[in-house]
């Protein structure tokens, strides 16, 4: 299966969750983050109100993040060679605008 591409660094498989893709949009902005990968959308209870992302574990080529919004919750799989607390970092400055 081919992934649909925007600027070529957000593969885009899945739908996105509202309010995700100008997070996703500003955190690639940054050189340091080769691409980003929206997985699979499960709705669950607790995500109410702003996004909020959340880095879970290291990938062979980065991290895995979950997004949550919108009562649901969606997983990334963030390419990019920076350690946890970096991402976490850009990550915070994405979600604030």
């Amino acid at each position: 299966m081919r992934l649909r591409t925007q600027g070529d660094r957000l593969k885009i498989e899945h739908s996105i969750i509202d309010g995700l893709r100008p997070v996703l949009e500003r955190l690639l902005r940054s050189e340091e983050i080769r691409s980003v990968i929206p997985g699979v959308i499960r709705v669950v209870r607790d995500a109410r109100g702003a996004v909020k992302i959340r880095v879970t574990v290291p990938t062979q080529n980065g991290w895995k993040a979950i997004a949550l919004a919108s009562g649901a919750r969606q997983e990334l799989f963030i390419s990019t060679a920076l350690g946890q607390a970096e991402l976490e970092e850009l990550i915070g400055k994405a979600l604030s605008g």
